[in-house]
């Protein structure tokens, strides 16, 4: 329910970066489990791509969380301030009354 198209835009991208978070993090545990395997051309391609996407952000996240192990949380810490991001923008069409 955002009023004009630059909020609906904003919001919009920001979901959209929402399911390649999801979409990285479903794929590296069937990478992992060996349900898929990198070595199909197209499952690299996707790979690479999804990875290019979401590690400029999920980068300084991980300098910043202590290891925990082989547990990675940084995907959830970026969803949490893209969820953050989304709420300020909806607080922000509203509070601008357009």
């Amino acid at each position: 329910m955002i009023p004009t198209p630059f909020f609906s835009l904003i919001d919009a991208v920001l979901q959209l970066y929402t399911f390649v978070i999801f979409a990285m993090v479903i794929m590296s545990w069937l990478i992992s489990f060996n349900v898929i395997n990198r070595h199909n051309q197209f499952v690299d391609m996707i790979w690479r791509t999804i990875v290019a996407l979401t590690e400029p952000l999920l980068r300084p996240i991980r300098s910043i969380m202590p290891s925990l192990g082989g547990l990675d949380l940084s995907p959830i810490i970026l969803l949490l301030s893209i969820f953050f991001l989304r709420e300020m923008n909806v607080w922000l069409a509203t509070r601008i009354g357009v």
